[in-house]
Protein backbone atom coordinates (compact mmCIF):
# COMPACT_ATOMS: atom_id res chain seq x y z
CA UNK A 1 0.00 0.00 0.00
CA UNK A 2 1.28 3.47 -0.87
CA UNK A 3 2.31 5.46 2.15
CA UNK A 4 -0.29 7.97 3.34
CA UNK A 5 2.59 10.42 3.85
CA UNK A 6 3.01 10.71 0.07
CA UNK A 7 -0.35 12.41 -0.24
CA UNK A 8 0.75 15.28 2.02
CA UNK A 9 2.92 17.05 -0.56
CA UNK A 10 6.12 16.72 1.46
CA UNK A 11 9.47 17.41 -0.23
CA UNK A 12 11.22 14.45 -1.85
CA UNK A 13 14.06 14.32 0.69
CA UNK A 14 11.57 13.96 3.55
CA UNK A 15 9.54 11.30 1.72
CA UNK A 16 12.77 9.35 1.22
CA UNK A 17 13.36 9.29 4.99
CA UNK A 18 9.72 8.39 5.65
CA UNK A 19 10.07 5.41 3.31
CA UNK A 20 13.37 4.33 4.89
CA UNK A 21 11.84 4.44 8.36
CA UNK A 22 8.90 2.34 7.21
CA UNK A 23 6.27 4.97 7.98
CA UNK A 24 3.03 4.08 6.26
CA UNK A 25 -0.19 5.14 8.00
CA UNK A 26 -0.62 8.55 9.60
CA UNK A 27 -1.75 8.78 13.19
CA UNK A 28 -4.85 10.86 13.83
CA UNK A 29 -2.92 13.89 15.12
CA UNK A 30 -0.56 13.73 12.14
CA UNK A 31 -3.37 13.46 9.59
CA UNK A 32 -5.17 16.47 11.03
CA UNK A 33 -2.25 18.80 11.76
CA UNK A 34 0.44 18.21 9.11
CA UNK A 35 -1.61 19.63 6.18
CA UNK A 36 -2.59 22.66 8.28
CA UNK A 37 1.00 23.32 9.33
CA UNK A 38 2.27 22.88 5.76
CA UNK A 39 -0.24 25.55 4.75
CA UNK A 40 1.35 27.95 7.23
CA UNK A 41 -1.51 28.11 9.71
CA UNK A 42 -1.14 28.23 13.50
CA UNK A 43 -2.20 25.04 15.28
CA UNK A 44 -3.17 24.09 18.80
CA UNK A 45 -3.08 20.30 18.89
CA UNK A 46 -4.15 18.00 21.69
CA UNK A 47 -3.73 14.25 21.76
CA UNK A 48 -2.63 11.56 24.17
CA UNK A 49 0.97 10.66 24.96
CA UNK A 50 2.53 8.42 22.33
CA UNK A 51 0.25 9.54 19.50
CA UNK A 52 2.97 10.85 17.19
CA UNK A 53 2.94 14.56 18.03
CA UNK A 54 6.68 15.03 17.46
CA UNK A 55 6.53 13.77 13.88
CA UNK A 56 3.36 15.85 13.41
CA UNK A 57 5.26 19.10 13.88
CA UNK A 58 8.76 17.95 12.83
CA UNK A 59 7.91 17.12 9.21
CA UNK A 60 6.19 20.47 8.43
CA UNK A 61 8.94 22.34 10.29
CA UNK A 62 11.64 20.70 8.16
CA UNK A 63 9.60 21.16 4.99
CA UNK A 64 9.18 24.88 5.70
CA UNK A 65 12.92 25.38 6.19
CA UNK A 66 13.36 24.80 2.48
CA UNK A 67 16.36 26.03 0.58
CA UNK A 68 16.42 29.34 2.47
CA UNK A 69 18.12 27.68 5.43
CA UNK A 70 21.44 27.48 3.55
CA UNK A 71 21.97 31.24 3.74
CA UNK A 72 20.74 31.76 7.28
CA UNK A 73 23.01 33.04 10.02
CA UNK A 74 20.47 32.62 12.83
CA UNK A 75 17.88 29.88 13.58
CA UNK A 76 14.81 29.56 11.42
CA UNK A 77 12.85 27.39 13.85
CA UNK A 78 12.57 27.11 17.65
CA UNK A 79 11.02 24.25 19.64
CA UNK A 80 10.47 24.71 23.38
CA UNK A 81 10.25 21.62 25.62
CA UNK A 82 9.80 21.28 29.39
CA UNK A 83 12.69 18.88 30.13
CA UNK A 84 16.18 17.98 28.97
CA UNK A 85 15.02 14.48 28.13
CA UNK A 86 12.27 15.70 25.82
CA UNK A 87 14.70 18.19 24.21
CA UNK A 88 17.06 15.33 23.43
CA UNK A 89 14.24 13.19 22.02
CA UNK A 90 12.85 15.97 19.81
CA UNK A 91 16.32 16.93 18.55
CA UNK A 92 17.04 13.27 17.79
CA UNK A 93 13.79 12.94 15.82
CA UNK A 94 14.49 16.12 13.84
CA UNK A 95 18.00 14.93 12.95
CA UNK A 96 16.64 11.52 11.96
CA UNK A 97 13.91 12.97 9.74
CA UNK A 98 16.32 15.55 8.31
CA UNK A 99 19.18 13.18 7.54
CA UNK A 100 18.80 13.74 3.79
CA UNK A 101 18.74 17.53 4.22
CA UNK A 102 22.35 18.52 3.38
CA UNK A 103 24.00 20.63 6.06
CA UNK A 104 21.04 20.66 8.42
CA UNK A 105 22.11 21.54 11.97
CA UNK A 106 19.83 20.93 14.94
CA UNK A 107 21.05 22.28 18.29
CA UNK A 108 19.69 21.32 21.71
CA UNK A 109 19.90 23.97 24.45
CA UNK A 110 18.96 22.60 27.86
CA UNK A 111 19.85 23.49 31.43
CA UNK A 112 22.36 21.34 33.29
CA UNK A 113 24.65 21.19 30.26
CA UNK A 114 27.85 23.10 29.51
CA UNK A 115 27.14 26.76 28.74
CA UNK A 116 30.57 27.09 27.13
CA UNK A 117 29.84 24.25 24.70
CA UNK A 118 26.46 25.77 23.85
CA UNK A 119 28.01 29.20 23.25
CA UNK A 120 30.55 27.59 20.93
CA UNK A 121 27.81 25.73 19.05
CA UNK A 122 25.73 28.91 18.71
CA UNK A 123 28.69 30.72 17.16
CA UNK A 124 28.07 28.51 14.12
CA UNK A 125 24.82 28.38 12.18
CA UNK A 126 22.04 26.30 13.73
CA UNK A 127 18.92 25.99 11.61
CA UNK A 128 16.71 24.54 14.34
CA UNK A 129 17.06 25.13 18.09
CA UNK A 130 15.34 22.81 20.58
CA UNK A 131 15.51 24.07 24.13
CA UNK A 132 14.10 24.37 27.60
CA UNK A 133 12.60 27.80 28.37
CA UNK A 134 15.10 28.71 31.09
CA UNK A 135 18.22 27.99 29.05
CA UNK A 136 16.81 29.57 25.85
CA UNK A 137 16.03 32.73 27.82
CA UNK A 138 19.56 32.72 29.28
CA UNK A 139 21.00 32.77 25.75
CA UNK A 140 18.60 35.49 24.62
CA UNK A 141 19.71 37.69 27.52
CA UNK A 142 23.38 37.03 26.72
CA UNK A 143 22.80 37.87 23.09
CA UNK A 144 24.18 34.47 22.03
CA UNK A 145 20.82 33.46 20.51
CA UNK A 146 18.91 35.59 18.02
CA UNK A 147 15.34 34.87 16.94
CA UNK A 148 14.80 37.46 14.22
CA UNK A 149 14.73 34.81 11.48
CA UNK A 150 12.46 32.36 13.30
CA UNK A 151 9.48 31.53 11.09
CA UNK A 152 8.25 28.47 13.03
CA UNK A 153 7.89 28.31 16.81
CA UNK A 154 6.64 25.15 18.53
CA UNK A 155 5.67 24.73 22.17
CA UNK A 156 5.81 21.00 22.86
CA UNK A 157 4.02 19.84 26.03
CA UNK A 158 2.82 23.39 26.66
CA UNK A 159 0.75 22.38 29.67
CA UNK A 160 3.77 20.82 31.36
CA UNK A 161 5.83 23.99 30.88
CA UNK A 162 3.11 26.03 32.51
CA UNK A 163 2.85 23.56 35.39
CA UNK A 164 6.61 23.86 35.93
CA UNK A 165 6.36 27.65 36.28
CA UNK A 166 7.77 28.64 32.88
CA UNK A 167 4.93 31.00 31.96
CA UNK A 168 6.97 34.21 32.34
CA UNK A 169 9.98 32.70 30.55
CA UNK A 170 7.76 31.53 27.69
CA UNK A 171 6.15 34.95 27.39
CA UNK A 172 9.55 36.64 27.15
CA UNK A 173 10.77 34.16 24.53
CA UNK A 174 7.62 34.58 22.44
CA UNK A 175 8.08 38.35 22.65
CA UNK A 176 11.58 38.01 21.15
CA UNK A 177 10.29 36.12 18.11
CA UNK A 178 9.00 37.92 15.01
CA UNK A 179 5.31 38.79 14.95
CA UNK A 180 5.06 37.22 11.49
CA UNK A 181 5.65 33.58 12.34
CA UNK A 182 3.88 30.26 12.56
CA UNK A 183 3.16 29.16 16.14
CA UNK A 184 2.15 25.64 17.08
CA UNK A 185 1.14 24.38 20.53
CA UNK A 186 1.13 20.63 21.16
CA UNK A 187 0.23 18.83 24.35
CA UNK A 188 -1.56 15.87 25.87
CA UNK A 189 -3.89 18.10 27.90
CA UNK A 190 -5.04 21.72 27.71
CA UNK A 191 -6.19 23.88 30.59
CA UNK A 192 -7.29 27.50 30.82
CA UNK A 193 -3.68 28.71 31.04
CA UNK A 194 -2.79 27.12 27.70
CA UNK A 195 -5.96 28.52 26.14
CA UNK A 196 -5.00 31.99 27.39
CA UNK A 197 -1.47 31.60 26.01
CA UNK A 198 -2.89 30.56 22.64
CA UNK A 199 -5.27 33.51 22.55
CA UNK A 200 -2.39 35.91 23.22
CA UNK A 201 0.32 34.50 20.96
CA UNK A 202 -1.42 32.65 18.14
CA UNK A 203 -3.39 34.00 15.19
CA UNK A 204 -6.58 32.30 14.08
CA UNK A 205 -5.22 28.97 15.29
CA UNK A 206 -6.77 25.74 14.04
CA UNK A 207 -7.82 23.67 17.04
CA UNK A 208 -7.26 19.91 16.67
CA UNK A 209 -8.40 17.58 19.44
CA UNK A 210 -7.86 13.87 19.03
CA UNK A 211 -9.92 11.87 21.48
CA UNK A 212 -8.33 8.98 23.33
CA UNK A 213 -8.30 5.87 21.21
CA UNK A 214 -10.33 3.36 23.21
CA UNK A 215 -8.73 0.49 21.32
CA UNK A 216 -5.31 1.69 22.49
CA UNK A 217 -6.58 2.15 26.04
CA UNK A 218 -7.92 -1.39 25.95
CA UNK A 219 -4.38 -2.56 25.18
CA UNK A 220 -3.33 -1.48 28.69
CA UNK A 221 -4.31 -3.59 31.66
CA UNK A 222 -4.60 -1.39 34.77
CA UNK A 223 -3.73 -3.27 37.96
CA UNK A 224 -3.51 -2.07 41.54
CA UNK A 225 -2.39 -3.46 44.87
CA UNK A 226 -3.14 -2.07 48.32
CA UNK A 227 0.03 -2.27 50.41
CA UNK A 228 1.62 -0.42 53.29
CA UNK A 229 4.52 1.84 52.28
CA UNK A 230 7.29 -0.25 53.96
CA UNK A 231 6.06 -3.38 52.15
CA UNK A 232 6.05 -2.00 48.61
CA UNK A 233 9.55 -3.21 47.77
CA UNK A 234 8.81 -6.80 48.68
CA UNK A 235 5.60 -6.79 46.67
CA UNK A 236 7.30 -5.21 43.66
CA UNK A 237 10.23 -7.63 43.70
CA UNK A 238 7.89 -10.63 43.87
CA UNK A 239 5.34 -9.45 41.31
CA UNK A 240 5.05 -11.77 38.29
CA UNK A 241 4.50 -8.70 36.12
CA UNK A 242 7.97 -7.33 36.88
CA UNK A 243 9.59 -10.73 36.54
CA UNK A 244 8.05 -11.25 33.11
CA UNK A 245 8.57 -7.75 31.66
CA UNK A 246 11.43 -7.34 29.20
CA UNK A 247 11.48 -3.65 30.14
CA UNK A 248 9.72 -1.73 32.89
CA UNK A 249 9.54 1.88 34.03
CA UNK A 250 9.00 2.41 37.78
CA UNK A 251 7.86 5.87 38.88
CA UNK A 252 8.54 7.28 42.34
CA UNK A 253 7.67 10.69 43.77
CA UNK A 254 10.94 11.60 45.51
CA UNK A 255 14.51 11.73 44.21
CA UNK A 256 15.70 10.08 47.44
CA UNK A 257 13.53 7.04 46.69
CA UNK A 258 15.22 6.35 43.34
CA UNK A 259 18.50 4.84 44.65
CA UNK A 260 16.66 2.89 47.38
CA UNK A 261 14.33 1.12 44.93
CA UNK A 262 17.09 0.71 42.33
CA UNK A 263 19.44 -0.94 44.81
CA UNK A 264 16.70 -3.28 46.09
CA UNK A 265 15.83 -4.41 42.56
CA UNK A 266 19.51 -5.00 41.73
CA UNK A 267 19.87 -7.03 44.92
CA UNK A 268 16.90 -9.11 43.75
CA UNK A 269 18.75 -10.02 40.56
CA UNK A 270 17.27 -7.45 38.18
CA UNK A 271 19.32 -5.19 35.93
CA UNK A 272 18.02 -1.82 37.17
CA UNK A 273 19.12 1.79 36.97
CA UNK A 274 17.82 5.13 38.24
CA UNK A 275 17.01 8.53 36.76
CA UNK A 276 16.31 11.78 38.63
CA UNK A 277 16.90 15.51 38.36
CA UNK A 278 20.08 15.71 40.46
CA UNK A 279 22.07 13.46 38.14
CA UNK A 280 24.66 15.00 35.83
CA UNK A 281 23.71 15.08 32.18
CA UNK A 282 26.21 12.38 31.10
CA UNK A 283 24.79 10.11 33.81
CA UNK A 284 21.25 10.75 32.61
CA UNK A 285 22.21 10.16 28.97
CA UNK A 286 23.86 6.85 29.88
CA UNK A 287 20.93 5.65 32.00
CA UNK A 288 18.47 6.41 29.19
CA UNK A 289 20.68 4.89 26.50
CA UNK A 290 21.06 1.62 28.41
CA UNK A 291 17.32 1.47 29.03
CA UNK A 292 16.45 2.20 25.42
CA UNK A 293 18.85 -0.41 24.07
CA UNK A 294 17.79 -3.17 26.46
CA UNK A 295 20.96 -3.35 28.57
CA UNK A 296 18.89 -2.25 31.57
CA UNK A 297 15.55 -3.96 32.10
CA UNK A 298 14.13 -1.63 34.77
CA UNK A 299 14.44 2.14 35.06
CA UNK A 300 13.39 3.77 38.34
CA UNK A 301 12.57 7.42 37.76
CA UNK A 302 10.92 10.53 39.06
CA UNK A 303 8.43 12.32 36.83
CA UNK A 304 11.27 14.15 35.11
CA UNK A 305 11.34 11.01 32.94
CA UNK A 306 7.62 10.89 32.21
CA UNK A 307 8.14 12.94 29.09
CA UNK A 308 10.97 12.38 26.68
CA UNK A 309 11.57 8.66 27.13
CA UNK A 310 11.19 6.92 23.81
CA UNK A 311 11.35 3.17 24.42
CA UNK A 312 10.04 0.55 22.03
CA UNK A 313 7.95 -2.30 23.44
CA UNK A 314 7.77 -1.06 27.02
CA UNK A 315 5.70 -3.79 28.63
CA UNK A 316 5.20 -2.46 32.16
CA UNK A 317 4.79 0.85 33.96
CA UNK A 318 4.74 0.77 37.76
CA UNK A 319 3.40 3.61 39.89
CA UNK A 320 5.48 2.80 42.96
CA UNK A 321 4.16 6.07 44.35
CA UNK A 322 0.67 6.93 43.15
CA UNK A 323 0.49 10.28 41.33
CA UNK A 324 -1.70 12.99 42.82
CA UNK A 325 -2.89 14.31 39.44
CA UNK A 326 -4.98 12.49 36.85
CA UNK A 327 -2.98 13.85 33.90
CA UNK A 328 0.30 12.63 35.45
CA UNK A 329 -1.15 9.10 35.53
CA UNK A 330 -2.04 9.43 31.84
CA UNK A 331 1.47 10.60 30.94
CA UNK A 332 3.11 7.82 32.95
CA UNK A 333 1.11 4.86 31.68
CA UNK A 334 1.06 6.26 28.13
CA UNK A 335 4.57 4.81 27.76
CA UNK A 336 3.16 1.26 27.42
CA UNK A 337 0.53 -0.43 25.28
CA UNK A 338 1.57 1.45 22.14
CA UNK A 339 1.71 0.64 18.42
CA UNK A 340 -0.79 -2.18 18.70
CA UNK A 341 1.04 -3.93 21.55
CA UNK A 342 -0.31 -4.75 24.98
CA UNK A 343 1.01 -3.34 28.23
CA UNK A 344 0.45 -3.37 31.96
CA UNK A 345 0.17 -0.43 34.37
CA UNK A 346 0.62 -1.49 38.00
CA UNK A 347 -0.16 0.98 40.80
CA UNK A 348 0.88 0.41 44.42
CA UNK A 349 -1.50 2.25 46.73
CA UNK A 350 -1.36 2.55 50.49
CA UNK A 351 -4.63 1.91 52.36
CA UNK A 352 -5.11 5.68 52.69
CA UNK A 353 -4.88 6.00 48.90
CA UNK A 354 -7.58 3.46 48.08
CA UNK A 355 -10.05 6.22 47.30
CA UNK A 356 -7.59 7.72 44.82
CA UNK A 357 -7.63 4.53 42.77
CA UNK A 358 -11.42 4.78 42.58
CA UNK A 359 -11.17 8.46 41.63
CA UNK A 360 -8.65 7.71 38.87
CA UNK A 361 -10.91 5.02 37.46
CA UNK A 362 -13.92 7.32 37.43
CA UNK A 363 -12.13 10.37 36.00
CA UNK A 364 -10.24 8.50 33.28
CA UNK A 365 -12.97 5.92 32.55
CA UNK A 366 -10.65 3.00 33.10
CA UNK A 367 -11.18 -0.23 35.02
CA UNK A 368 -8.66 -1.12 37.71
CA UNK A 369 -8.24 -4.80 38.51
CA UNK A 370 -6.75 -6.03 41.79
CA UNK A 371 -3.30 -7.57 41.49
CA UNK A 372 -3.71 -11.34 41.37
CA UNK A 373 -0.77 -13.20 42.88
CA UNK A 374 0.27 -15.10 45.92
CA UNK A 375 1.12 -12.49 48.53
CA UNK A 376 4.88 -12.30 49.14
CA UNK A 377 6.32 -12.37 52.60
CA UNK A 378 6.22 -8.64 53.09
CA UNK A 379 9.40 -7.00 54.29
CA UNK A 380 11.45 -10.14 53.69
CA UNK A 381 14.72 -10.24 51.76
CA UNK A 382 14.54 -11.80 48.30
CA UNK A 383 14.94 -15.55 48.29
CA UNK A 384 17.25 -17.46 45.99
CA UNK A 385 14.21 -18.74 44.12
CA UNK A 386 12.77 -15.26 43.54
CA UNK A 387 16.17 -13.95 42.45
CA UNK A 388 16.67 -16.76 39.95
CA UNK A 389 13.25 -16.18 38.43
CA UNK A 390 14.36 -12.83 37.00
CA UNK A 391 15.69 -13.09 33.46
CA UNK A 392 18.87 -11.01 33.04
CA UNK A 393 19.09 -8.35 30.34
CA UNK A 394 20.09 -9.92 27.04
CA UNK A 395 22.15 -6.94 25.90
CA UNK A 396 25.14 -5.03 27.23
CA UNK A 397 26.27 -1.53 26.31
CA UNK A 398 29.57 -0.45 24.77
CA UNK A 399 30.55 3.20 25.15
CA UNK A 400 32.66 4.52 22.28
CA UNK A 401 34.67 7.69 22.99
CA UNK A 402 33.59 9.51 19.83
CA UNK A 403 30.32 10.92 18.61
CA UNK A 404 28.59 13.44 16.41
CA UNK A 405 31.33 16.05 16.83
CA UNK A 406 33.89 13.53 15.57
CA UNK A 407 31.70 12.78 12.52
CA UNK A 408 30.89 9.28 13.73
CA UNK A 409 27.75 7.72 12.25
CA UNK A 410 25.73 4.60 13.15
CA UNK A 411 26.88 2.99 9.91
CA UNK A 412 30.53 3.41 10.97
CA UNK A 413 29.89 1.57 14.25
CA UNK A 414 27.81 -1.13 12.58
CA UNK A 415 30.49 -1.65 9.96
CA UNK A 416 33.23 -2.00 12.58
CA UNK A 417 31.20 -4.45 14.68
CA UNK A 418 30.31 -6.68 11.74
CA UNK A 419 33.71 -6.32 10.10
CA UNK A 420 37.15 -7.59 10.97
CA UNK A 421 37.40 -5.62 14.23
CA UNK A 422 34.21 -6.89 15.83
CA UNK A 423 33.35 -10.03 13.95
CA UNK A 424 29.71 -9.92 15.09
CA UNK A 425 26.59 -10.94 13.24
CA UNK A 426 23.94 -8.31 12.62
CA UNK A 427 21.52 -10.13 14.93
CA UNK A 428 23.96 -9.64 17.83
CA UNK A 429 23.88 -5.84 17.53
CA UNK A 430 21.13 -3.70 19.01
CA UNK A 431 20.34 -0.01 19.17
CA UNK A 432 23.08 2.50 18.31
CA UNK A 433 22.93 6.04 19.73
CA UNK A 434 25.22 8.87 18.68
CA UNK A 435 25.70 11.75 21.14
CA UNK A 436 27.99 14.77 20.78
CA UNK A 437 31.18 13.19 22.14
CA UNK A 438 30.16 9.61 22.97
CA UNK A 439 28.27 6.81 21.27
CA UNK A 440 26.45 3.86 22.81
CA UNK A 441 25.74 0.54 21.16
CA UNK A 442 24.01 -2.53 22.56
CA UNK A 443 25.51 -5.93 21.78
CA UNK A 444 24.45 -9.40 22.87
CA UNK A 445 25.82 -9.98 26.37
CA UNK A 446 27.33 -13.35 25.45
CA UNK A 447 29.68 -11.67 22.94
CA UNK A 448 30.08 -8.27 24.60
CA UNK A 449 33.62 -8.80 25.94
CA UNK A 450 34.87 -10.06 22.59
CA UNK A 451 33.22 -7.10 20.85
CA UNK A 452 34.84 -4.64 23.27
CA UNK A 453 38.29 -6.16 22.81
CA UNK A 454 37.89 -6.26 19.04
CA UNK A 455 36.83 -2.63 18.73
CA UNK A 456 39.48 -1.44 21.19
CA UNK A 457 42.33 -3.09 19.29
CA UNK A 458 40.82 -2.55 15.85
CA UNK A 459 39.68 0.58 14.06
CA UNK A 460 36.42 2.46 13.68
CA UNK A 461 36.28 4.64 10.58
CA UNK A 462 40.02 4.15 10.23
CA UNK A 463 40.82 5.35 13.75
CA UNK A 464 41.67 3.79 17.09
CA UNK A 465 38.95 4.86 19.51
CA UNK A 466 38.70 3.84 23.19
CA UNK A 467 35.75 1.51 23.85
CA UNK A 468 34.46 0.63 27.33
CA UNK A 469 32.12 -2.19 28.36
CA UNK A 470 29.53 -0.84 30.80
CA UNK A 471 27.96 -2.85 33.61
Amino acid sequence: MQSEFRALGLPTHLLQVVDELGFDALTAIQAQTIPVLLAGRDVIGQSQTGSGKTVAFALPLLARLGEARRSLQTPRALVLCPTRELCAQVARTLRQLGRHSPGLRVLALAGGESMRAQLSALSRTAHVVVGTPGRVLDHLRRGSLQLQDVSTLVLDEADRMLEMGFQEDMAQILAHAPAERQTAFFSATFGRSVEALSAQYQRDAVRVTVASDRSEEAAITHLYATVEQPDKLALLRASPQLQAASSALVFVSLKATVPLVTRALCDAGLSADGLHGDMLQPERDLALAKFRNGSTRVLVATDVAARGIDVESLGLVVNYDLPTRFDVYVHRVGRTGRAGKTGIALSLATPREATRIAALGTALEIRFEPLSQESPQLGAAPTAQSTQSHEPAAMQTLRIAAGRKQKLRPADILGALTGEAGGLEGSQIGKIEIHDHFSYVAVAKRVSREAQRGLSTGRIKGRRIPVALLD
